[in-house]
């Protein structure tokens, strides 16, 4: 097996391409920028340009499997500029990887993987969402998700499985949303997000890229959601939090108006509720280990991982 990675420095890709390289998986990559271009024997880097649909062929050269994670990251204020980006950063992404596959011999390639968000599920306090939801989140990101599964799902016209891991909330020690969580609280500062009771559907960065790779070692095809087997409430997640740091809970909760104020539209990602299901890859035979979120904060918070810091949802190295 060999693989081919967009967004390999990104939160997601950088724990991808430390478990390929624990199984001795080679890995190409594909950067924007040219001084990220690295060259070992089972680390290959490449260059393109999405925006300009540009490739350098070369990347598909041996390779049995595609990841795609890239896409611009949706923590950052929501203007009319930036969401355009946010959406085409996606799309051109895909079109650029479409267009190239179109001219080569894909024979070789047995799967091909993208990132997706359980954004595309409603905004709910009461249901539990799985793969097989055809009703869509009434928001910006809702309709983002929904381009682009929809330009993912052209891929498969090039013959191979063409799957989805639907991204819930990704926990990691440095990196994405938990060291924003846990700042607060270390300093005394921890308050809930409105009532709390909305649904937070997380996984932990370990569990999700060995989701990764198993579908795509496994040349699965369709939906899986990437997210944990017990998704908790707002409320819940921040106390358990508290609770490893040790450190007490005694602010008023935020209105949403406040963090509305602060961040416009993107605040919407705060209140949001999605309750999500992982009966799907678990029925495939994926075994989580970290199913509970007991037992993924102590390992954050007990010698556990340590991830290069990037934020949740970045620029082409997707949630970079």
């Amino acid at each position: 097996m060999k693989l081919l990675i967009t967004g390999a420095t990104g939160l997601i890709g950088s724990a991808i391409v430390e478990l390929c390289k624990k199984h001795d998986i080679p890995v190409n990559y594909l950067t924007t920028d040219k001084t990220k271009i690295i060259s070992d024997e089972n680390y290959q880097g490449f260059y393109w340009n999405p925006s300009q649909y540009d490739i350098d062929l070369r990347c598909f050269e041996g390779v049995t499997a595609i990841i795609n994670l890239a896409g611009s990251s949706i923590s950052k204020r929501w203007s009319a500029d930036y969401k355009n980006e946010i959406l085409y950063s996606r799309i051109n992404t895909l079109k650029t990887l479409n267009q190239a596959l179109g001219k080569l011999d894909t024979k070789h390639i047995n799967s091909f993987v993208s990132a997706s968000a359980i954004g595309i599920y409603p905004n709910s306090i009461s249901k539990l969402y799985d793969e097989d939801e055809e009703e869509i989140d009434d928001s910006f990101l809702g309709e983002v998700v929904q381009k682009w599964e929809s330009e993912i799902d052209a891929l498969s016209n090039c013959g191979f499985p063409v799957a989805k891991v639907r991204v819930g909330l990704v926990l990691s020690k440095n990196g994405g949303i938990l060291p924003e969580l846990v700042k607060p609280i270390k300093s005394y500062l921890g308050a809930t997000f409105g009532n709390g009771k909305q649904w937070q559907s997380w996984i932990h960065i370990s569990d999700l890229a060995r989701i990764f790779l198993f579908v795509a070692q496994n040349q699965l095809s369709g939906n899986y959601n990437g997210v944990s087997p017990n998704p908790i409430t707002h409320k819940k997640m921040v106390s358990e939090i508290a609770k490893v740091l040790k450190a007490p809970l005694f602010l008023p909760n935020i209105p949403r108006f406040m963090m509305k104020l602060i961040l416009g539209e993107m605040s919407y990602l705060l209140y949001a509720s999605q309750r999500v299901s992982s009966k799907k890859i678990a029925q495939e035979g994926f075994v989580f280990e970290y199913p509970n979120i007991g037992n993924a904060l102590q390992d954050f918070y007990n010698g556990g991982i340590d991830n290069k810091t990037v934020t949740d949802f970045a620029t082409e190295d997707f949630l970079s």
